[in-house]
């Protein structure tokens, strides 16, 4: 397509193991080891998508809705749901699976926001994105919600960041 490009084109799909050490204490993969692999696929899907660098604007909240127990497989599917004039929201859906009984559960959604980049490393216009089925449609057409809720929480992040500085807050008090 010359204007723009399926959603399918920027599928991207993880599946791994879980091992002991991907785990903690209660035998459940660690929330910050799924968050590692929930960037990388995403940032796959989105370079698929422009075909060129991206970097990572924003992450939403990732819910952890199931744990993902030690010895299932993890399965993580990625691709481009919604593009401004350089960036991309990412929709990813993880999935586990316990191997030897089938069952499996989704254990986390979330989107996340890419820019790409051109050789100089400044923000890159990208395609625009066509939805086709009935899940690409719906999280296409709700982007703008969550665009606009993005938009809010980074302008409240920036206010925050310009209010508390970079000091500490112990290296202020009188001894």
């Amino acid at each position: 397509m010359e204007n723009g490009k399926y959603c399918c084109e920027s599928l991207a799909v993880k599946t791994s193991l879980v091992s002991p050490p991907d785990t903690n204490i209660h035998g459940t993969m660690f929330g910050g080891k799924l968050m590692a692999y929930i960037d990388d696929i995403s940032a796959i899907a989105a370079m698929r998508h422009a075909r060129k660098p991206v970097v990572t604007a924003s992450s939403d909240s990732v819910d952890f809705l199931y744990p993902i127990h030690e010895g299932n497989s993890v399965c993580l599917e990625a691709y481009v749901t919604y593009t401004g004039r350089t960036s991309m929201e990412v929709f990813v859906k993880v999935v586990s699976e316990n191997i030897v009984s089938g069952e499996r559960h989704v254990c986390a959604v979330s989107f996340l926001t890419f820019v790409a980049l051109d050789e100089a490393g400044k923000p890159s216009e990208v395609p625009q994105v066509i939805p086709q089925t009935e899940e690409e449609k719906h999280l296409h057409e709700t982007a703008k919600e969550r665009l606009e809720i993005r938009k809010k929480r980074r302008k409240d992040s920036e206010e925050r960041a310009k209010r508390f500085g970079t000091t500490y807050p112990w290296s202020n008090r009188a001894e």
